[in-house]
C-alpha cells in the first residue's frame, strides 16, 4: 500500500513503519520491532498507541504487555469505512455550505444593486477591484485588451499587477495595451512596459485613451464607474452589445496608435500627435487640470504646451486657441485624438 493510503488514514511515519513489520512478523516482541524499525523506546511506544488507538491493534491477553495485531481484513476495512462516513458527512455540510454560500451572494448582491442588473457586478474600494482583476486575469484563456490611463503608473500599481501580468502571458494569453504617449517621460513606466513587452505583451501608444478599461476573452470589461473620478470605484460588464462595442473602440485605437519605441510624428504643421491632442482639449473648454491627467503630463508641462501653441496662433485665450487651430485647418479632422 502507497504512503499515500495510510496518510489519508492518519497513520504517522513511524507508525506506518511498525505497522508494516507487524503485517510481516505478526509474532515479534516488542524489543524485536524496535530492532527491525530502529526507533527508540519513547518513540515505538508512541506509535504502538498510535495504531491501537486507530484499532489496528489491541492488547494482547497471551503475552501481557504486549500488542496483538487485529486482523487487517477487519480492522483496516472498519478503518477505511469510518473515514468513508466521515467523508460524507463532511460532502453533506459542504452542500448545505454551498447553498448558505449562494444565499449570501444573492443577498449580497441584492443590496449592492446587482442582482437588479445581473450583467454588471459593482465594485468599491482598491481590494475588491485588484481582486476582480487577479480573478478575471486568472480566468482568462485567449486575449486581453487594455486602455491603461493616468501617465505614470505608481508603484504600488505596478508590484500588484507584475505577478498577474507575467501569469496570464505564461499561458500564452495574447496581451495588447494602449498607454499614453507621455509614458516616456517616466523611466519607471518605461522600465515596466519595457519588461511587459519582453514577456510577450504587444505595447501602443496615444496622446489621449478614451478611459480606462481592460477587457479580458472579449467577455468581460472592467471599467470606472465614472470616467473622470476612478475613485468612485470600478464595474465588471459582460453584457454582449456592450463587450462587442469596446471591443471596437479598443481596434479602431489599436490601428491609429504607434508601436513602442516609435518617435511621435508630427503633421504637415509641425505639430505633434501630443499637441494635437491638447488643441482639441482646449478647443472642448476643459481647464489646464483635466488636461494634464488626460494626456497623462505634469500641470507645468501642459501650461508650457498651451502656451506655446496660443503664441504660435496668436490667441489670447485657450479657447480662442482651440477655435483659432480648426480655422486654420490643424483641427480639420476631429474623429480621432490618435492621429
Amino acid at each position: 500500500m502507497a504512503r499515500g493510503f495510510f496518510d489519508t488514514l492518519g497513520l504517522s511515519v513511524d507508525a506506518e513503519s511498525v505497522y508494516r513489520v507487524m503485517l510481516r512478523e505478526p509474532k515479534l516482541r516488542v524489543e524485536e520491532i524496535a530492532d527491525r524499525v530502529q526507533l527508540l523506546s519513547g518513540h515505538l511506544d508512541d506509535a504502538l498507541d498510535e495504531l491501537t488507538r486507530l484499532g489496528l491493534l489491541q492488547p494482547s491477553w497471551e503475552r501481557p504487555g504486549e500488542s496483538h495485531l487485529i486482523d487487517p481484513e477487519i480492522s483496516l476495512t472498519s478503518l477505511v469505512a469510518s473515514h468513508e462516513a466521515d467523508l460524507l458527512q463532511r460532502q453533506h455540510a459542504i452542500a448545505a455550505g454551498r447553498a448558505e454560500v449562494s444565499e449570501l451572494i444573492a443577498e449580497y448582491g441584492f443590496r449592492n444593486g446587482s442582482s437588479r442588473r445581473p450583467e454588471i457586478k459593482y465594485l468599491f474600494g482598491l481590494d475588491d477591484i485588484r481582486t476582480q482583476i487577479g480573478v478575471l486575469g486568472r480566468e482568462c484563456v485567449s486575449d486581453v485588451m487594455a486602455f491603461v490611463d493616468g501617465g505614470p503608473q505608481t508603484k504600488e500599481n505596478m508590484e500588484a499587477s507584475r505577478p498577474q501580468d507575467q501569469a496570464v502571458l505564461a499561458r500564452a494569453v495574447r496581451m495588447r495595451s494602449i498607454y499614453l504617449e507621455s509614458l516616456a517621460n517616466d523611466p519607471n513606466t518605461l522600465a515596466y512596459v519595457n519588461w511587459l513587452v519582453g514577456e510577450g505583451a504587444s505595447i501602443r501608444t496615444i496622446p489621449v485613451v478614451p478611459l480606462r478599461m481592460i477587457i479580458f476573452d472579449r467577455q468581460r470589461a472592467l471599467l470606472p464607474v465614472q470616467i473622470d473620478d476612478t475613485a468612485m470605484g470600478a464595474m465588471v460588464v459582460r453584457q454582449g452589445s456592450i463587450i462587442t462595442a469596446l471591443c471596437a473602440l479598443f481596434e479602431k485605437f489599436w490601428e491609429e496608435a504607434a508601436p513602442l519605441g516609435v518617435p511621435p510624428e508630427r503633421e504637415d504643421d509641425g505639430l505633434s500627435r501630443q499637441e494635437l491632442s491638447l488643441l482639441r482639449l482646449m478647443a472642448e473648454g476643459n481647464t489646464d487640470d483635466v488636461c494634464a491627467r488626460k494626456l497623462g503630463i505634469s500641470l507645468r508641462t501642459e501650461r508650457r504646451l498651451a502656451a506655446e501653441l496660443m503664441g504660435r496662433l496668436g490667441a489670447k485665450s485657450r479657447f480662442q486657441a482651440g477655435v483659432l487651430a480648426q480655422r486654420v485647418g490643424w483641427l480639420a479632422d476631429d474623429t480621432s485624438t490618435a492621429r
